[in-house]
Protein backbone atom coordinates (compact mmCIF):
# COMPACT_ATOMS: atom_id res chain seq x y z
CA UNK A 1 0.00 0.00 0.00
CA UNK A 2 1.50 3.31 -1.11
CA UNK A 3 0.98 6.66 0.59
CA UNK A 4 -0.39 9.14 -1.93
CA UNK A 5 -0.93 12.88 -1.48
CA UNK A 6 -3.31 14.57 -3.91
CA UNK A 7 -3.07 18.35 -4.21
CA UNK A 8 -6.48 19.84 -4.94
CA UNK A 9 -10.01 18.44 -4.90
CA UNK A 10 -10.99 19.15 -8.49
CA UNK A 11 -12.80 16.58 -10.60
CA UNK A 12 -9.68 15.09 -12.18
CA UNK A 13 -7.88 14.89 -8.86
CA UNK A 14 -10.86 13.25 -7.12
CA UNK A 15 -11.25 10.77 -10.00
CA UNK A 16 -7.61 9.76 -9.50
CA UNK A 17 -8.05 9.58 -5.72
CA UNK A 18 -11.06 7.25 -5.91
CA UNK A 19 -9.36 4.88 -8.35
CA UNK A 20 -6.13 4.81 -6.34
CA UNK A 21 -8.00 4.10 -3.11
CA UNK A 22 -9.81 1.17 -4.74
CA UNK A 23 -6.41 -0.15 -5.80
CA UNK A 24 -5.47 -0.37 -2.12
CA UNK A 25 -3.50 2.83 -1.60
CA UNK A 26 -3.86 5.29 1.25
CA UNK A 27 -4.91 8.59 -0.32
CA UNK A 28 -5.07 12.00 1.36
CA UNK A 29 -6.38 15.05 -0.55
CA UNK A 30 -5.18 18.50 0.53
CA UNK A 31 -7.46 21.26 -0.78
CA UNK A 32 -6.64 24.93 -0.23
CA UNK A 33 -10.32 25.98 -0.18
CA UNK A 34 -13.11 24.81 2.05
CA UNK A 35 -14.85 22.57 -0.46
CA UNK A 36 -14.45 20.08 -3.31
CA UNK A 37 -15.12 20.31 -7.02
CA UNK A 38 -12.59 22.88 -8.24
CA UNK A 39 -14.13 24.76 -11.14
CA UNK A 40 -17.37 22.82 -10.61
CA UNK A 41 -18.62 25.07 -7.85
CA UNK A 42 -22.01 26.45 -6.96
CA UNK A 43 -23.84 29.56 -5.80
CA UNK A 44 -26.91 29.33 -3.57
CA UNK A 45 -29.11 32.24 -2.50
CA UNK A 46 -32.76 32.64 -1.52
CA UNK A 47 -33.60 29.12 -2.65
CA UNK A 48 -31.90 29.52 -6.04
CA UNK A 49 -28.90 27.42 -7.06
CA UNK A 50 -26.45 27.94 -9.93
CA UNK A 51 -23.40 26.15 -11.29
CA UNK A 52 -20.22 28.22 -11.51
CA UNK A 53 -18.66 25.79 -13.99
CA UNK A 54 -20.08 23.92 -16.99
CA UNK A 55 -23.83 23.54 -17.06
CA UNK A 56 -23.99 20.37 -19.15
CA UNK A 57 -22.15 17.03 -19.21
CA UNK A 58 -20.74 15.48 -22.37
CA UNK A 59 -19.41 11.94 -22.68
CA UNK A 60 -21.08 10.72 -19.45
CA UNK A 61 -19.48 7.32 -20.14
CA UNK A 62 -16.30 8.66 -18.50
CA UNK A 63 -18.05 9.07 -15.15
CA UNK A 64 -20.10 5.92 -15.59
CA UNK A 65 -16.82 4.04 -15.90
CA UNK A 66 -15.44 5.80 -12.81
CA UNK A 67 -18.41 4.71 -10.69
CA UNK A 68 -18.44 1.15 -12.04
CA UNK A 69 -14.72 0.76 -11.31
CA UNK A 70 -14.87 2.27 -7.81
CA UNK A 71 -17.98 0.75 -6.28
CA UNK A 72 -21.14 -1.26 -6.61
CA UNK A 73 -23.44 1.70 -7.19
CA UNK A 74 -23.46 2.95 -10.81
CA UNK A 75 -23.49 6.65 -11.61
CA UNK A 76 -27.26 6.78 -12.20
CA UNK A 77 -27.84 5.47 -8.67
CA UNK A 78 -25.97 8.50 -7.33
CA UNK A 79 -27.14 11.28 -9.66
CA UNK A 80 -30.05 11.66 -12.05
CA UNK A 81 -28.94 12.28 -15.65
CA UNK A 82 -31.25 13.51 -18.42
CA UNK A 83 -30.59 14.21 -22.07
CA UNK A 84 -31.72 17.76 -22.81
CA UNK A 85 -34.02 18.14 -25.80
CA UNK A 86 -33.34 20.00 -27.95
CA UNK A 87 -29.62 19.91 -27.26
CA UNK A 88 -29.37 23.60 -28.15
CA UNK A 89 -31.24 26.42 -29.86
CA UNK A 90 -29.08 28.63 -32.08
CA UNK A 91 -30.23 32.19 -32.78
CA UNK A 92 -28.11 33.54 -35.62
CA UNK A 93 -27.24 37.16 -36.33
CA UNK A 94 -29.94 37.44 -39.03
CA UNK A 95 -32.60 36.21 -36.60
CA UNK A 96 -32.80 32.68 -37.99
CA UNK A 97 -33.42 30.07 -35.29
CA UNK A 98 -32.39 26.42 -35.38
CA UNK A 99 -33.23 23.84 -32.71
CA UNK A 100 -30.72 20.98 -32.90
CA UNK A 101 -31.81 17.60 -31.48
CA UNK A 102 -29.73 15.69 -28.96
CA UNK A 103 -27.33 12.91 -29.97
CA UNK A 104 -28.71 12.60 -33.50
CA UNK A 105 -26.43 13.56 -36.35
CA UNK A 106 -29.15 12.75 -38.86
CA UNK A 107 -31.63 14.81 -36.86
CA UNK A 108 -29.23 17.76 -36.80
CA UNK A 109 -29.00 17.64 -40.58
CA UNK A 110 -32.78 17.64 -40.91
CA UNK A 111 -33.09 20.54 -38.46
CA UNK A 112 -30.53 22.61 -40.36
CA UNK A 113 -32.33 21.94 -43.65
CA UNK A 114 -35.58 23.13 -42.10
CA UNK A 115 -34.04 26.24 -40.55
CA UNK A 116 -31.40 27.31 -43.07
CA UNK A 117 -32.69 25.91 -46.33
CA UNK A 118 -32.34 22.74 -48.38
CA UNK A 119 -28.75 21.56 -48.65
CA UNK A 120 -27.52 23.05 -45.39
CA UNK A 121 -28.05 19.78 -43.55
CA UNK A 122 -26.27 17.75 -46.22
CA UNK A 123 -23.25 20.05 -46.13
CA UNK A 124 -23.08 19.89 -42.34
CA UNK A 125 -23.57 16.11 -42.32
CA UNK A 126 -20.73 15.65 -44.83
CA UNK A 127 -18.54 17.81 -42.61
CA UNK A 128 -19.48 15.67 -39.58
CA UNK A 129 -18.55 12.52 -41.52
CA UNK A 130 -15.06 13.93 -41.96
CA UNK A 131 -15.05 14.99 -38.30
CA UNK A 132 -15.77 11.37 -37.42
CA UNK A 133 -12.55 10.36 -39.16
CA UNK A 134 -10.63 12.92 -37.12
CA UNK A 135 -12.28 11.59 -33.93
CA UNK A 136 -11.46 7.98 -34.79
CA UNK A 137 -7.82 8.91 -35.40
CA UNK A 138 -7.36 10.90 -32.22
CA UNK A 139 -9.76 9.46 -29.64
CA UNK A 140 -7.30 7.04 -28.06
CA UNK A 141 -4.12 9.16 -28.07
CA UNK A 142 -5.95 12.30 -26.96
CA UNK A 143 -8.41 10.86 -24.46
CA UNK A 144 -7.70 7.27 -23.45
CA UNK A 145 -3.89 6.95 -23.45
CA UNK A 146 -1.05 8.74 -21.67
CA UNK A 147 0.54 11.36 -23.88
CA UNK A 148 2.89 9.64 -26.30
CA UNK A 149 6.62 10.19 -25.72
CA UNK A 150 6.75 11.05 -29.43
CA UNK A 151 3.86 13.49 -29.08
CA UNK A 152 5.33 15.50 -31.98
CA UNK A 153 3.51 13.05 -34.27
CA UNK A 154 0.22 14.37 -32.90
CA UNK A 155 1.47 17.92 -33.23
CA UNK A 156 2.53 17.65 -36.85
CA UNK A 157 -0.12 15.42 -38.41
CA UNK A 158 -3.53 16.92 -39.15
CA UNK A 159 -6.11 14.15 -38.59
CA UNK A 160 -8.97 16.03 -40.24
CA UNK A 161 -9.35 14.89 -43.89
CA UNK A 162 -9.89 18.29 -45.45
CA UNK A 163 -11.49 18.42 -48.90
CA UNK A 164 -9.13 19.42 -51.70
CA UNK A 165 -10.25 22.52 -53.63
CA UNK A 166 -8.78 22.87 -57.09
CA UNK A 167 -7.83 26.33 -58.31
CA UNK A 168 -7.02 27.33 -61.90
CA UNK A 169 -3.27 27.40 -62.49
CA UNK A 170 -2.66 27.23 -58.75
CA UNK A 171 -2.01 24.48 -56.26
CA UNK A 172 -5.08 22.89 -54.73
CA UNK A 173 -6.11 24.27 -51.37
CA UNK A 174 -6.96 22.34 -48.21
CA UNK A 175 -8.22 23.80 -44.97
CA UNK A 176 -5.72 23.90 -42.13
CA UNK A 177 -7.83 25.81 -39.59
CA UNK A 178 -11.38 25.47 -38.35
CA UNK A 179 -12.47 28.71 -40.03
CA UNK A 180 -10.92 27.68 -43.33
CA UNK A 181 -12.75 24.35 -43.17
CA UNK A 182 -16.02 26.17 -42.63
CA UNK A 183 -15.40 28.64 -45.44
CA UNK A 184 -14.31 25.99 -47.94
CA UNK A 185 -16.61 23.10 -47.04
CA UNK A 186 -19.92 24.55 -45.77
CA UNK A 187 -21.07 26.21 -48.96
CA UNK A 188 -20.56 29.82 -48.00
CA UNK A 189 -23.45 29.90 -45.51
CA UNK A 190 -22.35 32.36 -42.82
CA UNK A 191 -24.77 30.78 -40.35
CA UNK A 192 -23.18 27.34 -40.71
CA UNK A 193 -19.79 28.99 -40.29
CA UNK A 194 -21.01 30.74 -37.13
CA UNK A 195 -22.35 27.41 -35.84
CA UNK A 196 -18.96 25.79 -36.40
CA UNK A 197 -16.85 28.62 -34.99
CA UNK A 198 -18.95 28.79 -31.83
CA UNK A 199 -17.66 25.40 -30.71
CA UNK A 200 -14.11 26.77 -30.64
CA UNK A 201 -15.13 30.10 -29.15
CA UNK A 202 -16.93 28.37 -26.27
CA UNK A 203 -13.55 26.87 -25.29
CA UNK A 204 -11.70 30.15 -25.64
CA UNK A 205 -10.09 29.14 -28.93
CA UNK A 206 -9.69 31.42 -31.95
CA UNK A 207 -11.28 29.45 -34.81
CA UNK A 208 -9.13 31.40 -37.29
CA UNK A 209 -5.98 29.77 -35.91
CA UNK A 210 -7.33 26.61 -34.28
CA UNK A 211 -6.42 23.55 -36.38
CA UNK A 212 -9.05 21.81 -38.45
CA UNK A 213 -8.85 18.89 -35.99
CA UNK A 214 -11.21 20.90 -33.77
CA UNK A 215 -13.97 19.38 -35.90
CA UNK A 216 -14.12 16.77 -33.13
CA UNK A 217 -15.74 19.35 -30.80
CA UNK A 218 -19.13 19.56 -32.57
CA UNK A 219 -18.86 15.88 -33.52
CA UNK A 220 -18.56 14.88 -29.88
CA UNK A 221 -21.74 16.74 -28.92
CA UNK A 222 -23.81 15.69 -31.93
CA UNK A 223 -22.83 12.04 -31.50
CA UNK A 224 -22.77 11.49 -27.74
CA UNK A 225 -25.24 14.15 -26.61
CA UNK A 226 -25.52 16.75 -23.89
CA UNK A 227 -26.79 15.78 -20.45
CA UNK A 228 -28.10 17.69 -17.45
CA UNK A 229 -27.78 16.60 -13.84
CA UNK A 230 -30.68 16.95 -11.43
CA UNK A 231 -29.68 19.51 -8.81
CA UNK A 232 -27.09 21.00 -11.16
CA UNK A 233 -23.61 19.89 -12.09
CA UNK A 234 -22.54 20.54 -8.52
CA UNK A 235 -24.46 17.35 -7.69
CA UNK A 236 -22.00 15.41 -9.87
CA UNK A 237 -19.08 16.86 -7.92
CA UNK A 238 -20.81 15.87 -4.70
CA UNK A 239 -21.33 12.31 -5.95
CA UNK A 240 -17.64 11.94 -6.87
CA UNK A 241 -16.64 13.37 -3.48
CA UNK A 242 -18.93 10.95 -1.66
CA UNK A 243 -17.59 8.06 -3.71
CA UNK A 244 -14.08 9.06 -2.58
CA UNK A 245 -15.23 9.08 1.05
CA UNK A 246 -16.83 5.66 0.60
CA UNK A 247 -13.48 4.37 -0.65
CA UNK A 248 -11.81 5.88 2.46
CA UNK A 249 -10.06 8.75 0.76
CA UNK A 250 -9.17 11.36 3.39
CA UNK A 251 -9.82 15.06 2.74
CA UNK A 252 -8.08 17.98 4.42
CA UNK A 253 -9.86 21.21 3.47
CA UNK A 254 -8.44 24.70 4.08
CA UNK A 255 -5.09 22.94 3.85
CA UNK A 256 -2.96 24.65 1.18
CA UNK A 257 0.19 22.92 -0.01
CA UNK A 258 3.14 25.31 -0.30
CA UNK A 259 5.85 23.05 -1.66
CA UNK A 260 6.50 19.64 -3.14
CA UNK A 261 9.22 17.77 -1.28
CA UNK A 262 11.87 15.82 -3.18
CA UNK A 263 14.22 13.11 -1.93
CA UNK A 264 16.70 10.97 -3.81
CA UNK A 265 15.49 12.34 -7.12
CA UNK A 266 11.74 11.71 -6.69
CA UNK A 267 8.67 13.28 -5.11
CA UNK A 268 8.59 12.37 -1.43
CA UNK A 269 5.74 14.42 0.00
CA UNK A 270 4.51 17.98 0.48
CA UNK A 271 4.90 20.89 2.86
CA UNK A 272 1.75 22.62 4.12
CA UNK A 273 1.09 26.26 4.90
CA UNK A 274 1.13 25.55 8.64
CA UNK A 275 4.76 24.40 8.32
CA UNK A 276 4.07 20.71 8.68
CA UNK A 277 5.10 18.07 6.14
CA UNK A 278 3.36 14.99 4.75
CA UNK A 279 5.51 12.16 3.43
CA UNK A 280 4.28 10.28 0.38
CA UNK A 281 5.35 7.67 -2.11
CA UNK A 282 3.52 9.52 -4.89
CA UNK A 283 2.17 13.05 -5.29
CA UNK A 284 -0.71 13.92 -7.64
CA UNK A 285 -1.04 17.63 -8.47
CA UNK A 286 -4.47 18.69 -9.62
CA UNK A 287 -3.60 22.39 -9.93
CA UNK A 288 -3.18 25.05 -12.60
CA UNK A 289 0.24 25.55 -14.24
CA UNK A 290 1.11 28.70 -12.31
CA UNK A 291 0.31 27.01 -9.02
CA UNK A 292 2.35 23.94 -9.94
CA UNK A 293 5.29 26.12 -10.92
CA UNK A 294 5.10 27.73 -7.49
CA UNK A 295 5.06 24.36 -5.74
CA UNK A 296 8.08 23.27 -7.75
CA UNK A 297 10.07 26.48 -7.43
CA UNK A 298 13.26 25.54 -5.61
CA UNK A 299 11.90 22.06 -4.94
CA UNK A 300 12.28 21.42 -1.24
CA UNK A 301 14.69 18.59 -0.57
CA UNK A 302 14.77 16.03 2.19
CA UNK A 303 18.24 14.78 3.08
CA UNK A 304 19.81 13.18 0.03
CA UNK A 305 17.74 15.20 -2.45
CA UNK A 306 19.08 16.09 -5.86
CA UNK A 307 16.98 19.06 -6.99
CA UNK A 308 15.59 17.42 -10.15
CA UNK A 309 14.61 19.73 -13.01
CA UNK A 310 10.92 19.14 -13.76
CA UNK A 311 10.85 20.19 -17.40
CA UNK A 312 13.21 19.31 -20.19
CA UNK A 313 13.64 20.82 -23.64
CA UNK A 314 11.18 19.33 -26.12
CA UNK A 315 8.41 18.56 -23.63
CA UNK A 316 4.89 19.95 -24.03
CA UNK A 317 4.78 23.15 -21.99
CA UNK A 318 1.74 24.45 -20.06
CA UNK A 319 -0.68 26.54 -22.09
CA UNK A 320 -0.91 30.30 -21.51
CA UNK A 321 -2.82 33.27 -22.88
CA UNK A 322 -6.21 31.55 -22.91
CA UNK A 323 -9.41 33.56 -22.38
CA UNK A 324 -11.73 33.32 -19.41
CA UNK A 325 -15.49 33.47 -18.91
CA UNK A 326 -17.93 35.99 -17.56
CA UNK A 327 -21.02 34.45 -15.97
CA UNK A 328 -24.15 36.19 -14.70
CA UNK A 329 -26.69 34.37 -12.53
CA UNK A 330 -30.29 35.61 -12.77
CA UNK A 331 -33.03 34.98 -10.23
CA UNK A 332 -36.35 35.52 -12.00
CA UNK A 333 -39.91 35.71 -10.75
CA UNK A 334 -42.41 33.76 -12.79
CA UNK A 335 -42.25 30.15 -14.00
CA UNK A 336 -40.08 28.86 -16.84
CA UNK A 337 -42.33 28.82 -19.93
CA UNK A 338 -43.22 25.43 -21.40
CA UNK A 339 -41.13 24.56 -24.44
CA UNK A 340 -38.15 26.65 -23.35
CA UNK A 341 -34.87 25.06 -24.49
CA UNK A 342 -32.33 24.23 -21.81
CA UNK A 343 -29.58 26.00 -23.75
CA UNK A 344 -29.72 28.84 -26.26
CA UNK A 345 -26.74 30.31 -28.12
CA UNK A 346 -27.29 33.89 -29.30
CA UNK A 347 -24.65 34.57 -31.95
CA UNK A 348 -22.73 37.84 -32.21
CA UNK A 349 -23.80 40.29 -34.89
CA UNK A 350 -20.14 40.93 -35.79
CA UNK A 351 -18.07 37.78 -35.27
CA UNK A 352 -14.94 39.44 -36.63
CA UNK A 353 -15.12 42.19 -34.02
CA UNK A 354 -15.74 39.62 -31.30
CA UNK A 355 -12.71 37.55 -32.30
CA UNK A 356 -10.47 40.61 -32.64
CA UNK A 357 -11.39 41.74 -29.14
CA UNK A 358 -10.66 38.32 -27.72
CA UNK A 359 -7.57 37.38 -29.66
CA UNK A 360 -6.43 40.25 -31.84
CA UNK A 361 -6.07 43.92 -32.46
CA UNK A 362 -8.83 45.37 -30.27
CA UNK A 363 -8.53 43.80 -26.82
CA UNK A 364 -11.48 44.25 -24.50
CA UNK A 365 -15.06 43.17 -23.98
CA UNK A 366 -17.23 42.85 -27.07
CA UNK A 367 -20.41 44.96 -26.66
CA UNK A 368 -22.59 42.27 -28.32
CA UNK A 369 -20.78 38.94 -27.88
CA UNK A 370 -21.91 35.39 -28.51
CA UNK A 371 -24.06 34.63 -25.47
CA UNK A 372 -24.99 31.23 -24.04
CA UNK A 373 -28.20 31.18 -22.00
CA UNK A 374 -28.98 28.21 -19.74
CA UNK A 375 -32.59 27.80 -18.57
CA UNK A 376 -32.78 24.35 -16.91
CA UNK A 377 -36.13 22.74 -16.13
CA UNK A 378 -34.98 21.57 -12.70
CA UNK A 379 -37.19 22.27 -9.67
CA UNK A 380 -34.20 21.70 -7.37
CA UNK A 381 -32.64 24.94 -8.62
CA UNK A 382 -35.45 27.32 -7.66
CA UNK A 383 -37.40 28.01 -4.45
CA UNK A 384 -40.67 26.91 -6.12
CA UNK A 385 -42.37 26.49 -9.48
CA UNK A 386 -43.10 30.22 -9.61
CA UNK A 387 -39.46 31.15 -10.19
CA UNK A 388 -36.72 30.49 -12.74
CA UNK A 389 -32.92 30.31 -12.49
CA UNK A 390 -31.07 31.51 -15.61
CA UNK A 391 -27.33 31.58 -16.31
CA UNK A 392 -25.65 33.81 -18.92
CA UNK A 393 -22.12 33.01 -20.09
CA UNK A 394 -19.73 34.72 -22.51
CA UNK A 395 -16.08 34.17 -23.37
CA UNK A 396 -13.95 37.15 -22.32
CA UNK A 397 -10.23 37.93 -22.15
CA UNK A 398 -8.30 36.66 -19.14
CA UNK A 399 -7.85 39.38 -16.51
CA UNK A 400 -10.86 41.22 -17.98
CA UNK A 401 -12.17 43.89 -15.63
CA UNK A 402 -15.94 43.82 -15.67
CA UNK A 403 -17.98 46.96 -14.96
CA UNK A 404 -21.66 47.06 -14.10
CA UNK A 405 -22.28 48.67 -17.49
CA UNK A 406 -20.90 45.51 -19.13
CA UNK A 407 -23.30 43.37 -17.12
CA UNK A 408 -26.23 45.60 -18.03
CA UNK A 409 -25.40 45.24 -21.73
CA UNK A 410 -25.50 41.47 -21.29
CA UNK A 411 -28.89 41.71 -19.64
CA UNK A 412 -30.16 43.85 -22.52
CA UNK A 413 -28.80 41.29 -24.98
CA UNK A 414 -30.34 38.37 -23.09
CA UNK A 415 -33.83 39.89 -23.40
CA UNK A 416 -33.79 38.80 -27.04
CA UNK A 417 -34.13 35.19 -25.88
CA UNK A 418 -35.64 35.72 -22.39
CA UNK A 419 -38.62 38.01 -23.05
CA UNK A 420 -39.57 40.21 -20.10
CA UNK A 421 -36.28 39.57 -18.33
CA UNK A 422 -36.04 43.05 -16.81
CA UNK A 423 -39.54 42.92 -15.38
CA UNK A 424 -38.97 39.43 -13.96
CA UNK A 425 -35.50 40.06 -12.49
CA UNK A 426 -35.27 39.77 -8.70
CA UNK A 427 -31.48 39.98 -8.48
CA UNK A 428 -28.32 39.00 -10.30
CA UNK A 429 -24.83 37.89 -9.28
CA UNK A 430 -21.68 38.09 -11.38
CA UNK A 431 -18.71 35.72 -11.63
CA UNK A 432 -15.71 37.40 -13.26
CA UNK A 433 -12.31 36.12 -14.43
CA UNK A 434 -10.91 37.29 -11.09
CA UNK A 435 -13.40 35.05 -9.29
CA UNK A 436 -12.38 32.09 -11.45
CA UNK A 437 -8.71 32.79 -10.75
CA UNK A 438 -9.37 32.85 -7.01
CA UNK A 439 -11.33 29.57 -7.11
CA UNK A 440 -9.04 27.62 -9.43
CA UNK A 441 -5.64 29.31 -9.25
CA UNK A 442 -5.59 29.65 -13.05
CA UNK A 443 -3.68 32.65 -14.36
CA UNK A 444 -6.16 35.44 -15.09
CA UNK A 445 -9.08 33.06 -14.66
CA UNK A 446 -8.16 31.19 -17.86
CA UNK A 447 -10.25 28.12 -18.71
CA UNK A 448 -8.44 25.08 -20.19
CA UNK A 449 -9.79 23.61 -23.43
CA UNK A 450 -9.50 19.94 -24.44
CA UNK A 451 -6.30 18.81 -26.13
CA UNK A 452 -6.35 18.91 -29.93
CA UNK A 453 -4.03 17.40 -32.49
CA UNK A 454 -2.03 19.32 -35.14
CA UNK A 455 -1.27 23.02 -34.82
CA UNK A 456 2.35 22.33 -33.98
CA UNK A 457 1.36 21.01 -30.56
CA UNK A 458 0.03 24.38 -29.34
CA UNK A 459 -3.19 22.72 -28.25
CA UNK A 460 -1.71 19.78 -26.39
CA UNK A 461 -1.38 19.72 -22.62
CA UNK A 462 1.60 18.49 -20.56
CA UNK A 463 1.76 14.77 -19.87
CA UNK A 464 0.34 13.27 -16.67
CA UNK A 465 3.79 12.00 -15.71
CA UNK A 466 6.49 14.59 -15.05
CA UNK A 467 10.26 14.78 -15.09
CA UNK A 468 10.22 14.28 -11.32
CA UNK A 469 9.55 10.58 -10.67
CA UNK A 470 6.63 10.07 -8.33
CA UNK A 471 4.94 13.36 -9.32
CA UNK A 472 1.88 13.23 -11.59
CA UNK A 473 -0.46 15.89 -12.95
CA UNK A 474 -4.25 15.56 -13.15
CA UNK A 475 -7.10 17.88 -14.05
CA UNK A 476 -7.92 20.19 -16.92
CA UNK A 477 -4.42 21.64 -17.25
CA UNK A 478 -2.82 18.23 -17.82
CA UNK A 479 -3.34 15.73 -20.64
CA UNK A 480 -6.00 15.30 -22.05
CA UNK A 481 -7.09 18.84 -21.17
CA UNK A 482 -10.15 20.75 -20.03
CA UNK A 483 -13.80 19.78 -19.82
CA UNK A 484 -15.50 17.37 -17.45
CA UNK A 485 -14.92 14.17 -19.47
CA UNK A 486 -11.29 15.07 -20.13
CA UNK A 487 -10.68 15.88 -16.47
CA UNK A 488 -12.19 12.53 -15.51
CA UNK A 489 -9.93 10.75 -17.98
CA UNK A 490 -6.88 12.53 -16.57
CA UNK A 491 -7.68 10.87 -13.24
CA UNK A 492 -7.97 7.50 -14.99
CA UNK A 493 -4.60 7.94 -16.67
CA UNK A 494 -2.82 9.05 -13.49
CA UNK A 495 -4.21 6.11 -11.53
CA UNK A 496 -3.12 3.73 -14.28
CA UNK A 497 0.40 5.15 -14.38
CA UNK A 498 0.76 4.81 -10.60
CA UNK A 499 -0.82 1.36 -10.27
CA UNK A 500 0.59 -0.26 -13.41
CA UNK A 501 3.73 1.80 -13.87
CA UNK A 502 5.19 3.66 -16.86
CA UNK A 503 4.23 0.86 -19.25
CA UNK A 504 0.51 1.65 -18.74
CA UNK A 505 -1.05 2.26 -22.15
CA UNK A 506 -4.52 3.41 -21.24
CA UNK A 507 -7.97 1.97 -20.80
CA UNK A 508 -8.98 -0.95 -23.01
Amino acid sequence: MARIVVIGAGMGAMAAAARLAVAGHRVVVHERSGTYGGALGGVERDGFAFDTGPGLLHLPAVYRDLFVKTGKEPLEKCVELSQVEPAVRHVFADGTTADLPNASRAGVGEALDAALGSGAGARWSAYMNRAREAWDRTRRPLLEEPLWPNWQVLAEREPYPAVAHKRLLRRERRASTLTEAGELELGGDTRLLALLEQYALAWGLDPRTTPASAAVLPYLEHTFGAWSVSGGMRALARAVYERCLARRVEFAFDSPVTRIVEKDGRAAGVELADGSAREADFVVAGVAPGALDGLLSGVSEMPGGSGVNIRAEGEVQPRSGLPSRLTVFLALRGPRPDGTPHRTVLHAADRGDELDRLFGSRPGLCPAPTLTVLRPADPALTPDAGHEAVTLTVTVPAYAEVAEADVQRLLDRAEAVVPGLRERLLWHEVRTPADIAEATGADGGAVPPPSLAAGGGRLLHPANSTRLPGLFAAGGWAHPGGGLPHAGMSGTLVAGLIVEGPDFRGSQ
